[in-house]
């Protein structure tokens, strides 16, 4: 459940015009508040950083060199070269045979793995995670239809998988809008009705490993999840993913898993991760260094589980909006 402790409630008008704004309630999904996206797609600039593996044409330029649309250099002339790229004026103008080198244009699908399970239903002050990691998958979308690029992907949670084949222009993104909606529905209807039975670290596993089989060579690939499930098979695939595309983990996180709100005087709490429920006492200094303690310490080894595996890192908060992230550089995407 949303939970606010005093302190936060001083915030509420501050943080129902931040929910006005984004077309949200925090907890819900709908596909308005997903378009809303479409107009913020300058926010951020994906660019290829890495060299690309696949054949197909495409709207971006691979490190590779070969016979393309795009001039990349001019160099000495080399046994096997074609010399149909040979530079008659640099050849004429220094004396030796020099060569055009071009920069193959490669297709770059962008596909976006999405976490809707239970552990990202939570928000302790302005979205649920499940909420936050949809709007960034919009964003994600919009921005790679304005680049004419394909958006697919998987969207899913502790019992169900939804697959989309990438597909173009607006058509394309619609169909993923509406995927994060069914899905975000469905673990919100299960978490209510508390049929909560399925290994969820096993269903992330099976998701990273299918994520890896439908990864085109080349590919593009934003895993967007709190990392919760996580597990050491999870991610043997997704350095097998990092292997053959480019893989950018957006981690998600609430303000509670870091630390623990302010308490003027000492107060018990029954906090819950929508599996195990724990006591806690607020406004005890050792308790909260010890609560910090163990939360940068868990938030360590994911990263680096996930940096050893290929892997590029953006962290995000669900406390706050993706706008003003970006805006204040913690999260930057022009690469």
């Amino acid at each position: 459940m949303m939970w606010f402790n005093k302190s936060a409630q001083i915030e509420n008008n501050t943080i129902a015009n931040t929910l006005t704004e984004l077309g949200t309630n925090g907890v819900n999904l709908s596909l308005d508040e997903l378009m809303r996206y479409q107009s913020k797609s300058s926010l951020i600039n994906i660019k290829a950083v890495r060299n690309l593996q696949g054949k197909m044409s495409g709207n971006y330029l691979a490190r590779s060199k070969g016979r393309g649309m795009e001039f990349d250099e001019v160099r000495h002339y080399q046994t096997g070269d074609d010399i149909r790229a040979i530079d008659w004026r640099v050849t004429a103008r220094t004396g030796t045979t020099h060569t055009k080198l071009f920069r193959e244009e490669i297709e770059r699908p962008v596909q976006i793995i999405t976490d809707l399970s239970h552990s990202m239903l939570f928000g302790s002050k302005l979205l649920f995670k499940s909420v936050q990691a949809a709007h960034i998958a919009a964003l994600l979308a919009w921005h790679a239809k304005s680049k004419g690029d394909r958006v697919g992907g998987i969207v899913f949670n502790q019992a169900l998988h939804t697959e989309l084949k990438p597909r173009s222009r607006q058509q394309g993104v619609l169909h993923y809008l509406n995927a994060l909606i069914k899905v975000h529905k469905d673990s919100f209807m299960k978490q209510q009705s508390e049929h909560q039975n399925t290994n969820s670290d096993l269903y992330f596993e099976e998701n990273c490993l299918r994520a890896r089989q439908i990864a085109l060579p080349g590919s593009l690939v934003y895993f967007i999840t709190d990392g919760h499930n996580i597990n050491n098979e999870a991610i043997r695939h997704l350095a097998n993913i990092s292997k053959h595309c480019e893989l950018v983990m957006c981690l998600l996180s609430d303000p509670l898993e870091h630390e623990l709100p302010e308490c003027k005087s000492q107060l018990n709490v029954s906090i819950t991760d929508g599996k195990n429920r724990q006591q806690l006492t607020l406004g005890d200094n050792r308790t909260a260094e010890f609560y910090r303690y163990k939360a940068e310490l868990y938030n360590k080894e994911i990263a680096q589980a996930l940096t050893k595996a290929g892997a590029r890192l953006m962290h995000f908060s669900a406390g706050c909006s993706i706008e003003n992230q970006l805006k204040d550089g913690v999260a930057s995407w022009t690469r």
